[in-house]
């Protein structure tokens, strides 16, 4: 695929920043649908709170530049997050924390070399933790009662796909387009710690 010129990629660049930016200025969305059970708004949960959808861009953008294994460690530490969660476990500085893992995760794929096997499991422990992190907060506006497995499963899904979606985008596109996201998705998630 040709990749734009210049003042294209940076109109676009740009464009992206700001509407980001605007987002994680107004309240997340994601609380509001947590308050309803079943699968539509587990589905829409991670896809309305600006926070967890950059990170799932980000895990995505890790597993297109450096290894598709990591879309396997960031599905084991979505579990194990659900799981703390479903316990009613929970971080002291929670929301900072999973602000911090959008820059962590995307500070990975500036590393630019895919890595071997052996090499996956510091990166893969990262993307992992970053990931249980955010399912934690899921957990925790996780709504009560009736069709609280349903909306677990609708997370789940839009989760995975979002982040399969990504990493298939990316993989289509010029390296520097995963580079220059990666650059942006850490000044957001430096961005939204600092607005904690």
């Amino acid at each position: 695929m040709k990749d734009l010129n210049q003042p294209q990629a940076l109109a676009l660049l740009g464009t992206a920043a700001t509407v980001a930016c605007l987002g994680l200025a107004m309240p997340a969305q994601a609380h509001d649908v947590a308050s309803h059970a079943g699968l539509m708004a587990g589905v829409l949960h991670p896809l309305v709170g600006l926070d967890h959808l950059l990170l799932l861009v980000a895990v995505g953008g890790a597993a297109a530049a450096l290894s598709p294994l990591l879309l396997g460690w960031a599905l084991t530490g979505g579990l194990i997050g659900a799981g703390l969660a479903s316990m009613a476990s929970a971080l002291p500085g929670l929301e900072l924390l999973a602000a911090l893992a959008i820059s962590a995760v995307a500070l990975l794929t500036l590393r630019r070399s895919p890595f071997r096997l052996q090499d996956s499991i510091p990166a893969g422990g990262i993307v992992a933790l970053a990931v249980a992190v955010h399912a934690m907060l899921h957990g925790l506006e996780a709504p009560t009662g009736g069709g609280v497995a349903l909306w677990w499963l609708g997370t789940l899904a839009s989760s995975s796909l979002t982040s399969v979606g990504s990493y298939a985008l990316l993989r289509r596109l010029p390296a520097g387009w995963t580079q220059r996201l990666a650059l942006l998705l850490v000044v957001l998630g430096g961005a939204a710690a600092l607005s904690l």
